[in-house]
């Protein structure tokens, strides 16, 4: 497991903890709570490499006694059954959230954190006074969870397992859309208007009518186009459909159907029950969360392509082992260095633009300080202003402060500011002498914005108990409000480390192994924050080639290759990337496995040999054509059309034996352009190279700047920046300013887009492909953005469709 060191940051995320194969047979035998003991015995030795240290003795005990006096064993019991099962699959998981505050979760590997070392509360799990169960959270790789809950059903049994449900309400977007339809607006018209609206936008008074003109519609001439706005607006929050919830399981020792009615659910092989998540907690029913997460896909993928695709061993840089990632280095100065120039694409948690604009800022040094990033930049504490704070005190620009010396020991971790829900806790707990418990509910009545007439009796206790502490009045109100700011959501500080282990080893890897990991990635699709081409822009840009589509060298999904086409990578070779046939939109995987069967009894030779001995439809022959897949069988894209077209489905020439034979036609060969928007209609990507290179000698020289060339800009310098539209964002935090990202042949610029431009461009900034801008300059340090007077469609730009993430 590395030792305890490598255990307490969390990096011996796999290594199946040692326990007898007969276990889930000794609960029959010692009895739940017994078991559980038990377990918590071996997995502690493990763990700590013999007796775990006294304080972690003391916290496993008072642990392990709050959960035989609450009943809970059972609970834990059958995490820990599924936890194992998992791993015994060589499957990547990791519990999060709350359980990671839980000394005996960590011990039986339900997480990797440990939270004694870390100085993590309890309570913030389970406490006497919630009177509620614990809630643990446990992500596993998202193309296999569905062997983990598959497992859950035969185990437990269909009449004692099922999954939860939750109720889907109507926002703005989809109250358009149904009572456009509803009301007979064309489904033209109907998607217009929707356009108009962000995804988690409401549809206010004054807002409503506006949207409509600009989506060409006239509330004030129509009747029908008003009530549309009215009843959507009406409509917003009412439930839409009952869905399955993301992960949730219940479990009874009855049968589940005494308790909830149990259906099958759209998904082939799973039941669920038809209450809401929300009632379930109403009854104190126990639920499992067992949640999918991509990342631990991309991190499996990119171990098993290493194992495949090793180095010599004399390469400077060491291979992680293809079961773990506990044998990934710790705390190694180049990936925090990488970090810090926010080159994070790619990276979980870290990749989004607010947390590129944070990392030159917070230069993280050490794992701790990626714990800082993952939980700083959250709803919670930018409402609550801590982010600005923090890192001035950081950079030493402004004094530590403690409002209350007692809260030293709390806040010292994060400079006197509170960041985590845990800080929060313990800071009522200290300054205003709450029970762990009644700070627990305080934090719930906040996060869920429950009646003002309950926050405002917590905040008459919080003061008096603040001034009976000596603690100053106005000192008093700016704890309030630091409380108050989490009203809006924030991690617990578990949380926070858990989801840092997994940014660490996933900037470990794109640091080291970038080929890989971009490779890992466009195979675990969808996920992620950034398309697939921006993926393979960026691994392009370091210094990564990649190759495209070919039936002659392509797999099903996407592999690294030497220097012959095909060929895997020999030793001391940088690989490079080859595009998988999983790329071509719509390329069902049956057809691409009957291409690669057929050439794995010899390559092809002809179009006509392709078809014959894959038994390819010519549908599917000229899909592959269009995508450029055909590339080394015909002279250029055009042509491989051409000759597609020609073919019948028994692989003969459709005009063999046509006397005189048709002679084969002179086609012009494709423009650059044309090649790379086939790529990006067929695929989405383009190994040839990227849109904004085709269009740059069309702009006017020397005024419309690279990424590159803006990173350069001094501060308020007047700019103009162009290009493909990648990211969309309207934080609700944000006070109306949309951040929109540019991609181009040399990286990604950041514009700002103030209300003001944004209502008087909205067509253009929601729905050009490709934008020109023109503002000035922003920066700060290394953070540079571009303010944005006016934006313009960006003309001359090749047809490459929408490829943005859409307000998200």
């Amino acid at each position: 497991a590395g030792g305890p060191d490598r255990a307490a940051r969390g990096l011996a995320l796999v290594v199946p903890v040692p326990e007898p194969a007969e276990a889930p047979d000794r609960a029959e035998e010692l009895g739940g709570m017994a078991l559980l003991r038990d377990l918590v015995r071996e997995g502690a030795r493990w763990r700590y490499g013999g007796d775990p240290p006294e304080d972690v003795a003391r916290q496993l005990a008072k642990e392990l006694d709050l959960v035989e006096r609450l009943g809970y064993a059972s609970y834990f019991l059958t995490v820990w059954d599924v936890v194992r099962f998992a791993r015994a699959r060589g499957i990547l998981c990791q519990g999060r959230g709350s359980a990671a505050n839980s000394a005996v979760c960590f011990v039986l590997g339900i997480t990797a954190i440990d939270p004694v070392r870390m100085g993590l509360l309890f309570e913030r799990f389970i406490s006497a006074e919630r009177g509620e169960p614990p809630d643990i959270d446990v992500d596993f790789e998202h193309e296999r969870r569905e062997e983990v809950l598959q497992y859950v059903y035969e185990r437990y049994g269909r009449d004692r397992a099922g999954m939860v449900c939750e109720v889907i309400t109507y926002r703005g977007k989809s109250a358009l859309r149904d009572v456009g339809k509803a009301l007979g607006l064309s489904l033209a018209q109907v998607d217009r208007l929707a356009k108009q609206v962000g995804m988690y936008e409401d549809l206010s008074g004054a807002d409503g009518p506006d949207l409509a003109r600009k989506a060409g519609l006239d509330p004030d001439a129509s009747e029908r186009v008003r009530l549309v706005l009215e009843l959507a607006r009406e409509l917003a929050g009412f439930p839409r459909h009952l869905s399955i919830h993301v992960g949730g399981f219940v479990i009874t020792r009855r049968p589940l159907c005494e308790t909830v009615p149990i259906e099958p659910a759209a998904m082939e092989g799973r039941t669920i029950v038809q209450w809401d998540k929300d009632d379930l907690a109403a009854l104190d029913l126990l639920k499992v969360d067992l949640l999918a997460l991509g990342m631990l896909t991309a991190l499996s993928r990119t171990l098993a392509l290493l194992a495949r695709h090793r180095p010599p061993p004399d390469h400077p840089t060491p291979v992680p082992h293809p079961d773990s990632l506990a044998t990934i280095p710790a705390e190694e100065p180049a990936v925090y260095e990488m970090l810090t120039r926010a080159d994070s694409v790619g990276v979980f948690q870290v990749e989004s633009r607010a947390q590129m604009s944070l990392a030159p800022r917070l230069r993280p040094r050490t794992f701790y300080d990626l714990v800082i990033a993952v939980g700083i930049v959250r709803p919670g504490p930018i409402q609550g202003g801590m982010i600005h704070p923090y890192l001035r005190r950081r950079a030493g620009k402004e004094a530590v402060r403690y409002p209350y010396p007692p809260l030293a020991p709390v806040l010292e971790k994060t400079l006197g500011v509170p960041i985590f829900q845990e800080q929060i806790m313990r800071l009522a707990v200290v300054a205003a002498g709450f029970t762990p418990g009644e700070a627990d509910e305080l934090r719930r009545v906040m996060t869920h914005r429950r009646s003002h007439e309950r926050i405002q009796a917590m905040k008459a206790r919080l003061l008096a108990g603040m001034k009976a502490r000596g603690i100053a009045e106005a000192d008093a109100e700016i704890i309030f409000n630091q409380l108050l700011g989490f009203a809006g959501y924030g991690f617990p500080e578990s949380h926070s480390a858990s989801f840092a282990l997994l940014v660490y080893a996933s900037a470990w890897l794109k640091r080291h192994h970038p080929a890989a990991f971009a490779c890992a990635l466009l195979n675990s699709q969808p996920m992620g924050f950034y398309a697939p081409h921006t993926l393979l822009e960026d691994a392009k840009r370091h210094g990564v080639e990649v190759r495209g589509v070919d039936v002659l060298a392509s797999g099903w999904e996407s592999t690294l290759e030497g220097a012959a086409p095909g060929a895997p990578a020999e030793a001391g070779e940088v690989p490079a990337l080859r595009v998988g046939l999983h790329a071509i939109r719509g390329l069902p995987r049956e057809v691409g496995e009957g291409i690669l069967a057929a050439r794995a009894r010899g390559p092809f030779r002809t179009i006509g040999d392709l078809v014959r001995r894959a038994g390819l439809s010519r549908a599917w022959l000229v899909r592959l054509a269009e995508a450029g897949a055909l590339g080394r069988l015909a002279p250029d894209r055009r042509s491989a059309v051409w000759k597609s077209l020609g073919v019948e489905a028994d692989g003969d020439d459709l005009f063999a034996g046509v006397s005189p034979p048709e002679p084969e036609p002179e086609l012009d060969p494709a423009s650059a352009a044309e090649e790379v928007g086939a790529d990006f209609a067929t695929a989405g990507l383009s190994p040839r190279g990227h849109p904004m290179a085709l269009v740059r000698p069309t702009l006017a020289s020397g005024r419309v700047r690279t990424a590159r060339e803006l990173a350069r800009l001094p501060d308020r310098s007047p700019v103009e920046v162009a290009g493909l539209v990648i990211v969309r964002q309207r934080p609700e935090t944000a006070k109306g300013i949309v951040f929109v990202s540019l991609e181009d042949e040399t990286g990604i610029a950041n514009l700002v887009v103030m209300p003001d431009v944004y209502e008087r461009c909205r067509p253009v900034v929601r729905g050009a492909p490709f934008l020109l801008a023109r503002g000035q300059v922003e920066r700060s340090g290394q953070v540079v953005n571009v303010k944005v007077a006016s934006v313009a469609p960006l003309a001359l730009a090749p047809a490459v469709g929408s490829r943005a993430r859409e307000f998200r």
